[in-house]
């Protein structure tokens, strides 16, 4: 099951105040980019972000999964709480380089 719009909109309506926030359709699931940087991926409609030492002791009790076969681990995002939400994509962009340009 795909991703579907309505919730990629709510995802970004919910960071909405952190940054410029835009997403892109790639393999028929979603990136959600905040100031260009890739920061939260999107797969059946669930929200995840890397597992970062930086976002390690907030989201330490969050769950974990796989946003796609074959993926490495990632946090669960509950998106239902915007502040937090934005407290955790905040520090993740922090650290998060820009990709770098294609040739």
């Amino acid at each position: 099951m795909a991703t579907n719009i309505s919730f990629i909109n709510y995802v970004c309506e919910q960071l909405q105040g952190i940054g410029n926030i835009r997403y892109k359709k790639m393999f028929g699931e979603y990136m959600v980019y905040i100031n260009d940087k890739p920061i939260v991926l999107v797969c059946e409609n669930t929200a995840f972000v890397k597992k970062l030492d930086c976002v390690k002791e907030l989201l330490e009790n969050a769950d974990v999964a796989c946003p796609y076969k074959g993926a490495k681990e990632h946090y669960v995002l509950d998106m239902d709480d915007a502040d937090f939400c934005r407290r955790v994509v905040s520090e993740i962009e922090k650290v998060t380089p820009l990709p770098k340009k294609k040739k």
